[in-house]
């Protein structure tokens, strides 16, 4: 029985997912926007809560963020308060923080608490029960005469987790294929960039006022490049560049090439001319990786770029149907750090990578606006929005429980399909 046929599914629900599944299946030439419920609905969202995010690979954290035993980040996510820390053998685990004695949240919201940082142990505040950094309970005063008490059989819970490329995934229902199996493909495409090698650099956060598809679709497609950042970003990677790789089960790839002009920049500064604005360059990258922003989107919501001197990754949570939590990074090389004038060109970046996000920010806020309203419409879609395109067949298959096929053809567009052509 798939997901949509399930009884406990309201009318209501089904015709939510009945549209997604009839949108998806238009052809790209047809294609238009998800019904606006798909955007503003709690009960559709409360169903991507259990068939989208609890199902599929959340990524948490990257590995330079935990350097040391007892590094962690404590965060909270679909009503689990999550810890993600490394213990003392160099192993990273994703451990409830719910204490096995009365279901205290070990760190609890409140500033004496931080959410990220050292420690040596994980101290309940309530009854102060002790564990250590993999979670076993180290000790617990005052249980002498609980009739056959062990501590070992009173641990933190663990979470299905995986490292993969330096980022840290958790699976809530332990039964995703490993990102091994699910990512093989991306994992040689970004193989070059040595991501679980490099360290972040830059974070920045937002609390977002609207869904977490508003957050990936913009991410993904760069025909708003003309719009939101026409001052910014479109000067150097004009959006009508764009172009997407055919459809993949587990993510989109899009290509975001430099301009001509730009691509000069960089060669000349390679060769000893004026400094381009940036970091050190990622060494063993072609000309074709390097001269682009590469977009992904790995599913659910791994959000990753690559280009000549950095990645980007986004670390999204959903909350509700108009709501998101953001964390924006940027990943360097270890040379880049130590390399001369890293602290001037970090100052730089980061008020360019500030602007460019608050340009998104405003613009997807406005666009969830726009779908609460009476009047908003289903929009056609540019062939420069085929990401779009691509993530509603991923909800529409996933809705039936599945994943998308691998789509064996040339891109529709872009210079593989005119090589194709010719």
């Amino acid at each position: 029985m798939t997901a949509a046929a399930s009884p406990e599914i309201s009318a209501k629900l089904e015709a939510i997912l009945t549209g997604i599944k009839e949108t998806a299946a238009l052809p790209l030439s047809q294609a238009r926007t998800l019904p606006r419920e798909a955007y503003t609905d709690e009960d559709y969202f409360a169903f991507e809560r259990e068939n989208i995010f609890k199902k599929d690979w959340m990524c948490l954290a990257h590995v330079s963020q935990l350097k040391t035993p007892g590094s962690y980040i404590a965060l909270d996510l679909f009503d689990e308060p999550l810890l993600v820390i490394r213990d003392r053998e160099g192993a990273i685990r994703v451990l409830s923080r719910v204490c096995a004695h009365r279901a205290m949240d070990i760190m609890p919201d409140d500033p004496a608490f931080p959410r990220e940082g050292e420690t040596r142990l994980l101290v309940c505040p309530y009854h102060k029960w002790v564990y250590e950094l993999d979670g076993t309970l180290r000790g617990c005063t005052q249980m002498h005469n609980a009739e056959g008490f062990d501590k070992a059989d009173w641990k933190l819970a663990e979470f299905h987790s995986e490292v993969w490329n330096g980022f840290v995934f958790v699976n809530f229902d332990g039964n995703a294929k490993p990102l091994s199996e699910q990512y093989a493909d991306f994992d040689r495409v970004i193989a070059p960039w040595n991501a679980a090698d490099m360290e972040v650099a830059i974070e920045l956060e937002w609390d977002c006022d609207f869904n977490w598809k508003v957050m990936v679709e913009n991410w993904m497609e760069s025909y708003h490049h003309i719009g939101t950042h026409a001052t910014t970003l479109n000067v150097s990677m004009p959006g009508e560049l764009t172009w997407s790789e055919p459809e993949h089960p587990y993510f989109v790839h899009a290509h975001l090439p430099y301009t001509e002009k730009l691509r000069g920049e960089l060669r000349a500064s390679r060769a000893g001319g004026p400094k381009v604005p940036g970091f050190e360059w990622i060494e063993g990258l072609s000309e074709d990786q390097a001269f682009e922003w590469g977009l992904f989107t790995g599913f659910p919501c791994f959000m990753f770029l690559t280009t000549h001197d950095r990645a980007l990754w986004y670390r999204l949570l959903p909350v509700a149907a108009d709501r998101c939590l953001l964390l924006t990074t940027t990943l360097v090389s270890k040379k880049a750090k130590e390399a001369p004038g890293y602290a001037e060109a970090l100052v730089s970046e980061t008020d360019m990578l500030n602007t460019f996000h608050s340009e998104d920010m405003v613009m997807n806020a406005a666009v969830q606006r726009g779908l609460k309203s009476s009047k908003v419409v289903r929009g056609r879609l540019s062939h420069l929005e085929e990401p779009v395109w691509l993530i509603q067949r991923y909800l529409a298959a996933r809705a039936e429980g599945r994943y998308p096929e691998k789509a064996n053809r040339a891109p529709y567009h872009g210079p593989k399909a005119m090589q194709a052509a010719e």
